[in-house]
């Protein structure tokens, strides 16, 4: 091992960031390629969303592979595809790989349930015209999780825990390395705190910049570190894309599927818990309509801007009306039916009363229809920190971001315009406007297979020399970190705490599942002026590890932040409308059943599939082709995120003539 400036230097091939089932996919899938020059780095190995997130069943998107219907790799692209503003190359991969994805990881003793002949049963997920979902239950990921680590040890892969990513260091346009901070290291000056990584590829498996938003569901420790790669110039896309939902808050968890099949009472609170009132009823005073719409959030969980004029949708805004607009807090009560206490299937819609009828549950009470169809989803809130017990307790509830459709940009191989830069997962912006449940895992499995396919075939030379571009990178964030310790010991109180907090609730409050032009342009002003001073203004403590931590992680987050909002105000000012789970505000447009004595907040106009077959890509730095939507100076600390909108990619033509696909694929391997 050399060093730069004291400084370890670890010289690899490539080096993969993030211990997600997408991380571990690609570091697998590099080593049965035969590239075995790899190691992984992560912030914490037991934190981020795949080890700890899910819902009441977990859904995996795969091809149809059970019964008598009909499917095929073309078919499921289409489905893919038809969500909007998804590249076509994208679809098709993600179709044509997912069983070899899905059977990958049944054989690494991930327990997908099959019949006794051996096929593999799947149901309907939200946008699936088949029935192509699985599910092992609440912990699907985790269960991937597990599996692919177990065999990345095996193959004895090398992982570095406990380091915050600084700066993707790039020359030239190409990959030429990697800076992180080392949480782990007392900053006593006795061993630097940073490790630099020279290296030809970074499979980039961070994660969604969850970090951005207070209100949320992504679990404790899942931050992203998108940040980190905008800044080194690659390119964002379909960034205004995010999916909210209705979750727990304490603890984290989707309230999808059973959760809200059962029909629950919604109860909101003032902010110290008294005043309980239901407040459905002001919207939806039909009692049967109520508790169908209620039990339609089961599948179709995500909010869903298409549902919210007399949908389930509805839902959503009715719980963001109390919450962000009422400061009220909303509670499930299971304990309780909604409105009268007495259940009455008779007022069911048909959808409705048929599934509780063969479930068996057309009686009681909320509880006890849960506990009857889904005993484990009452289980496990059971094991949680904190504890509820849903027999005895109401559940705090919210609209929370759970999952961004968006990212950092991918063609067919899932590598960015930065050579050597392959973003995987979350992090990746494989997806378009709307994706059927359970796609992000299938996603993940298959950009880790492409980006390693790619990898082992095309880029496995040895690492540049980067001294010249690493050095002073290194010295930018020795010195962010000097300036920051000096402040705190001059008396200047840490301010990266406070700063993290702020930048989150202001994302909730003016860029969530409900903006305007007006909310952006407010949040996007506040963000520029923490972003353009941070460096003359961070105060952390040097003594605290955490606090230099997060002197690194709150300005990626800051970037994020600064890049997002620039992307949904060039957004709004390309004509785009309400689309997928957001909500723009339009005071021309039409308003929700019920919501008529709030017109500013929550009047709408649908986009219609107006933008399907365009797509917004991000850069924080010059491009050809794009162009800022606020000119901002020069000199501006912050920078200038500057867009495009070219048409998606269609899906590729079938060149299925076997001879010719042979012979390129005996010459090529047809990776290109």
């Amino acid at each position: 091992m050399t060093t730069l400036q004291g400084v370890p230097v670890v010289t690899v091939n490539t080096v993969v960031v993030g211990t997600g089932s997408a991380g571990f996919c690609a570091a697998d899938r590099l080593w049965e390629l035969g590239q075995t020059d790899v190691v992984m780095v992560a912030d914490k190995v037991n934190a981020g969303s795949s080890r700890n997130a899910g819902s009441d069943k977990q859904t995996y998107y795969k091809l149809t592979l059970s019964g008598g219907d009909g499917d095929s790799v073309r078919e499921m692209a289409e489905t893919l595809y038809s969500g909007g503003a998804m590249d076509g190359d994208n679809a098709l991969a993600e179709a044509a790989l997912s069983a070899r994805g899905f059977l990958r990881l049944c054989d690494l003793g991930v327990p997908f349930p099959q019949n006794r002949y051996g096929e593999f049963i799947g149901y309907k997920t939200d946008h699936d015209p088949r029935r192509r979902a699985t599910s092992v239950g609440p912990y699907t990921s985790r269960s991937m999780v597990e599996q692919l680590e177990k065999k990345v040890h095996r193959n004895g892969t090398t992982i570095y825990d406990e380091c915050r990513v600084v700066d993707v260091i790039v020359d030239d346009g190409k990959v030429a390395g990697l800076l992180v901070l080392r949480t782990d290291v007392p900053h006593d000056g006795v061993e630097s705190p940073f490790l630099l990584f020279r290296c030809t590829n970074i499979v980039y498996a961070t994660g969604g910049p969850a970090g951005m938003y207070a209100t949320r569901v992504f679990p404790n420790g899942q931050w992203g570190a998108s940040g980190a790669a905008y800044r080194a110039g690659v390119h964002g896309k379909n960034l205004t894309e995010w999916q909210f939902g209705l979750a727990s808050t304490h603890p984290r968890w989707n309230v999808s599927g059973t959760y809200m099949q059962v029909i629950p009472a919604f109860i909101s609170t003032d902010a110290s818990g008294e005043d309980p009132r239901e407040f459905l009823t002001e919207a939806i005073p039909d009692y049967g309509q109520l508790m169908s719409l209620v039990f339609l959030k089961g599948y179709q969980w995500p909010f869903d801007i298409r549902k919210a004029l007399d949908g389930s949708s509805l839902i959503d805004l009715l719980v963001y009306r109390e919450t962000v607009l009422r400061g009220r807090r909303v509670f499930l009560d299971f304990r309780r039916n909604p409105v009268h206490q007495e259940f009455d299937p008779s007022a069911l819609s048909p959808e409705a009363y048929e599934y509780l009828d063969r479930a068996g549950v057309l009686f009681g009470t909320p509880i006890e229809r849960l506990r009857r169809m889904n005993e484990p989803a009452y289980q496990f809130y059971l094991g949680k920190n904190p504890y509820v017990d849903l027999e005895t307790t109401m559940l705090e509830v919210d609209v929370c971001a759970q999952h961004n459709n968006g990212g950092l940009v991918v063609d067919a191989w899932w590598q960015s315009n930065i050579e050597g830069f392959f973003p995987v997962g979350e992090a990746g912006g494989a997806h378009g406007v709307y994706r059927p449940g359970g796609a992000a895992l299938n996603s993940g499995q298959v950009g880790a297979t492409r980006a390693a396919q790619f990898i082992a075939a095309r880029r496995t030379s040895e690492p540049v020399p980067f001294d010249d571009v690493a050095a002073p990178v290194l010295q930018a964030a020795v010195s962010l970190v000097d300036a920051a310790s000096s402040r705190a010991a001059s008396g200047i109180p840490d301010n990266t705490g406070d700063l993290l907090r702020e930048v989150q609730v202001l994302m909730s409050a003016k860029a969530g599942p409900v903006r305007s032009a007006q909310s952006i342009d407010e949040a996007l002003v506040q963000v520029h002026e923490w972003l353009s001073t941070y460096e003359s203004t961070v105060s952390a403590d040097a003594s605290s590890r955490r606090s230099i931590n997060r002197t690194f992680l709150v300005r990626d987050i800051l970037t994020s932040a600064y890049v997002y909002l620039s992307a949904m105000a060039d957004y709004v000012a390309h004509g785009g409308r309400s689309r997928g789970s957001v909500l723009y505000t339009d005071p021309s447009g039409s308003i929700p059943h019920g919501l008529t004595e709030l017109p500013d907040v929550f009047r709408f106009t649908l986009d219609g599939g107006a933008l399907d077959d365009e797509v917004q890509e991000t850069s924080w730095v010059p491009a050809d082709g794009f162009a800022p939507v606020v000119p901002r100076a020069a000199d501006d600390p912050a920078g200038e995120p500057v867009f495009r909108w070219r048409p998606r990619r269609p899906i590729p033509e079938d060149d299925d003539f076997f001879e010719n696909v042979w012979r390129e694929f005996r010459e090529h391997g047809n990776i290109h």
